[in-house]
C-alpha cells in the first residue's frame, strides 16, 4: 500500500502541498487521506499517537478477526514521517531510532519510516526509494518520497 502512496505522492504532491499553510503537515495530511480506506474497511488510524515523551505520527490498527473486532487479535503498524532537513543520513538515523522505540512500545508487527524530500530542484528519481533497514531487533521499511 505504501508503494501505491509513493506513486500517488509523486503525481499529486506539487499541487496539493502548496494548499497547506503549515508546510510540514502537508505530507502527513495527504497520507492520512490516502489511508482513509483502512478506516472505511474496519481499521483504525491513531494520529499523533502519544508514546512516552515523543509521538509516533500514525499507528494503524487492523482487527485480524472481524467477528471479534478490536477485542480480538490486532495487527499494529507504526508509520513515522520525517521531513528531510539536514541530510538523508541524519534524518535516517533519527527516524530509525524513533521508529524502533515506537515498535517496542506498541508491540507493532511492522514499522515504516517515510522520509519526505521537499528540496526544490531535486528530481523525483532521487527522492523515490524503498529499502529495509535493521535497527536493533527491528526490520524497518524506509520509503523515500
Amino acid at each position: 500500500m505504501l508503494a501505491a502512496f509513493q506513486q500517488f505522492f509523486r503525481e499529486h504532491a506539487d499541487s496539493w502541498l502548496e494548499r497547506f499553510d503549515y508546510k510540514e503537515a502537508g505530507p502527513q495530511l495527504l497520507l492520512q487521506a490516502f489511508l482513509q480506506r483502512i478506516v472505511n474497511g474496519g481499521g483504525r488510524i491513531d494520529r499523533e499517537y502519544g508514546l512516552g515523551r515523543k509521538r509516533t505520527d500514525l499507528l494503524v490498527q487492523w482487527p485480524l478477526d472481524t467477528t471479534q473486532g478490536f477485542l480480538g487479535p490486532v495487527q499494529r503498524v507504526v508509520i513515522e514521517l520525517k521531513l528531510l532537513h539536514k541530510s538523508l543520513d541524519a534524518t535516517l538515523r533519527e527516524g530509525l531510532a524513533q521508529t524502533a522505540d515506537y515498535l517496542d512500545r506498541t508491540s507493532a508487527s511492522e514499522g515504516h519510516l517515510l522520509i519526505f524530500d521537499r528540496r526544490p530542484g531535486i528530481a523525483w528519481e532521487q527522492k523515490i526509494f524503498q529499502r529495509e533497514e535493521i535497527h536493533g531487533p527491528y526490520r524497518i521499511q524506509v520509503w523515500g518520497m
